[in-house]
Parts: C-alpha cells; structure tokens; sequence
C-alpha cells in the first residue's frame, strides 16, 4: 500500500534522469471530479504555477515529494480496475503540474494502456511541447486548466505567461485530442464578461473540446496556505453564488460549447 502522505525528507535525485521512478504527493482510490467514471487519481509533486487561489499548494516544490516507482502506483492502480471497469472510469495524473515530470508520467500511461485502462492528463498546459509531445501518445483525455484569457489576469492569477497553455490548446486541437476546459470562476478576479467571453471565443475554436467546465471558486484550501506561511491573497473572496455561476454557463453556450 502506498504512503499517501509527502515525504518532506525525500530527495528524488532521479526524477528527470530515470523513467521509471517520479515523485508524488499522495494518490485517491476512487475519485469522481477527474474525468469520466470512478478513477484512481495520481497527484504528482512540484508546479511551475503559484496560482492565487491552488488548493494543494503543498505540491508546489518537487522536493517534497515522495518517491515512488511506476511499478509500485500499477500495482496499486490494479486492485481498484473492476471499479474503473465497471463506470467508465480510469487513471488520471494531475498535480501539481504533471508535466513537469514528463518522462515518469508518460511510463505511468504507456503500462495503463498496456492493462487497457482509461488515461487521463490534467494540466495547465504550461510546458514545452516537445516534452509534452511523447506523454499524448498514451493520454485519453486531456483535463485543460486555462486559468483565464486575459494575458495580464492570467499572469495576476498564475504568476507566469498564459503563452505555452495556448500553443498547448492548439496542438491538442492539430492532432485531435479530445479534451476538457477546466475554468475556475473567481468573483472579482476571474469574471469580468471580458476575460470570460475571450476564452469561451477561444475554445469555440477548438473542435476536439468534448465540454468546458466551469469550476467554483472555494476556499478549502485555505488551512494549507496558513500551515505552509504563505499569504493567502484570496481569504475575503467569497464563493461565486448561482447566479454568477449560471450566467457564466451561458456565455460559453453563447458560443456553441456544451458546458458543465
């Protein structure tokens, strides 16, 4: 059984030097928010982003991730496979930011599509392509977080270049890979009709987007920011009420896109 808790004094020196091993955060057995079905949901360690309002802002800094081997999580992911069987569901690695270990997310999808198992990729996007490129090979699906359209929010809201998630949407669209939108809808931040409408324009764009989903902003991941000593900017924001949400919904569907 795996340790679903970080190992602060872990040190994956071979992260980015040997395939087979990586360095995660922790692991969900039966998740239902990541992708179709019931899914064994791998949280990877370390993210280039420091997004305002994260709620695992424990991933941010690879270091701290355990160590595991593919070996250990596919054995693991094998006891829960009638589950997936059985509703559609799968293996989705998210974060973090997944890509920033490319070559050990890609052998954790290589040996689910050997066991014939749904694979999932949740990620910002923000990555170099060549790297992202061999990790497709075995995706399923793409689960795309595009923070916001507005290059200068996005940057308020990412800390870095809304640049590399675009020509990422954009080669997801070249070689027809079926994805999701992921926007989380931050009241007085993310909301302005502006920025919404330039990203439902955009991904009306995209004809491999299966759906968009708009994501509520909450605030359950205060505590961590406050154990961790970060200043958590967003602690007067408060959740988007129904109606905010609703009408967001609508500007996408204004544009054509089925939305969740």
């Amino acid at each position: 059984m795996l340790n679903r808790t970080a190992n602060p004094t872990a040190t994956p020196p071979a992260v980015r030097d040997f395939q087979a091993l990586g360095a995660i955060h922790s692991v969900e057995s039966c998740g239902t928010v990541d992708g179709p079905g019931i899914r064994f949901v791998i949280f990877t360690q370390g993210c280039p982003l420091r997004c305002l309002y994260c709620h695992n802002p424990d991933c941010r800094h690879i270091e701290e991730g355990k160590v595991v081997s593919v070996d250990e999580l596919i054995e693991e992911v094998q006891k829960y496979r009638s589950y997936m069987r059985f509703s559609g569901g799968g293996v989705t690695v998210t974060g973090g930011e997944p890509l920033m270990q490319p070559e050990f997310v890609r052998e954790i999808f290589r040996r689910c599509k050997e066991l014939d198992i749904h694979t999932v990729l949740d990620t910002s996007g923000y990555v170099q392509l060549n790297a992202a490129k061999p990790v497709l090979d075995y995706v399923d699906l793409v689960l795309l977080d595009i923070k916001s359209y507005n290059r200068a929010l996005y940057e308020k809201v990412t800390h870095v270049s809304l640049e590399p998630t675009l020509k990422f949407a954009e080669y997801l669209k070249e070689i027809n890979k079926p994805a999701w939108i992921r926007f989380v809808l931050v009241p007085n931040l993310t909301d302005t009709r502006e920025n919404v409408e330039g990203l439902a324009q955009f991904v009306s764009t995209l004809t491999n987007v299966e759906k968009v989903e708009v994501l509520p902003f909450h605030q359950m991941g205060e505590y961590k920011w406050e154990q961790l000593g970060y200043e958590y900017e967003l602690k007067n924001t408060e959740p988007p009420t129904e109606e905010q949400i609703e009408a967001v919904m609508e500007i996408f569907r204004s544009y054509g896109l089925p939305v969740q």
